[in-house]
């Protein structure tokens, strides 16, 4: 019977449509509806912040040498993933993600929470030789990060670009984007304090490669590492939260 009503079907033209049709809005009502609901799945956090000019610059260069291929940012709620990991990851913890890389291949280590978890010195050795930190890596090389100079002159256009899709930098944070990428990587400069200023206290403000003498990709790359999993602690609270649930 089955067989038959198929064999019927691919002769009808219209029927055939019409299945398509029914089938297509099946799947696609699947996946619109929950968007209907979105802002009351979608965690609050008040305390969340933007990336800083350096960090955007280093977020790119990942990007551009397809870090996000071998490396997920996204924890599942799995137990041996957050033993391991941390924290599973919540969706607004990526909502200044554009675009999001919370992918699924991992030939390493998940990153979502590897901000702090090792010093400016383990992350700069570990791009330059990452043998040298973890002899069975298959990583490859990263040692021209330490020696290109980083272009910011642009990253005003780069934070405009991303507040049209929703990061709320304001007027002066792009004006001041450039010498704020440089000040992040200058504590002992002049341009340190504008940076604290814009971005709040807690900003991390350091040379991140260990090479005072300039503004290198290095120091990009590290400063994104170094802010993954930090830009807000709600997954942390909520964790917390749960574990007193638990223990009632």
């Amino acid at each position: 019977m089955p067989e038959f009503f198929h064999r019927k079907l691919e002769r009808s033209t219209m029927g055939f449509v019409l299945a398509i049709v029914v089938v297509a809005s099946i799947g696609g009502l699947i996946e619109i509806a929950p968007l209907f609901t979105i802002k009351g799945t979608v965690e609050k956090a008040p305390d969340m912040r933007v990336y800083t000019p350096l960090e955007v610059a280093g977020r790119n260069i990942y990007i551009r040498e397809g870090c996000y291929a071998c490396h997920s940012q996204m924890i599942r709620t799995l137990r041996d993933e957050v033993e391991r990991y941390g924290p599973y990851s919540l969706a607004v913890e990526s909502q200044y993600d554009h675009p999001m890389l919370w992918g699924s291949k991992r030939t390493g280590p998940d990153l979502a929470r590897v901000g702090d978890k090792y010093s400016d010195e383990w992350h700069v050795a570990h791009l330059i030789n990452p043998r040298n930190v973890v002899p069975q890596s298959v990583m490859p090389k990263y040692g021209w990060l330490a020696s290109n100079t980083l272009y910011v002159d642009d990253l005003g256009l780069h934070l405009a670009a991303l507040r049209d899709v929703g990061v709320p930098y304001t007027d002066e944070m792009i004006a001041n984007a450039p010498n704020d990428a440089r000040g992040q990587a200058a504590p002992d400069s002049s341009l340190a304090a504008g940076v604290s200023q814009r971005y709040g206290e807690a900003t991390q403000i350091r040379t991140f490669d260990g090479n005072p003498g300039g503004l290198t990709e290095m120091d990009a790359v590290v400063a994104y590492l170094q802010i993954l999993g930090r830009l807000t602690d709600a997954a942390y609270k909520q964790e917390g939260a749960q574990a007193t649930e638990v223990g009632q």
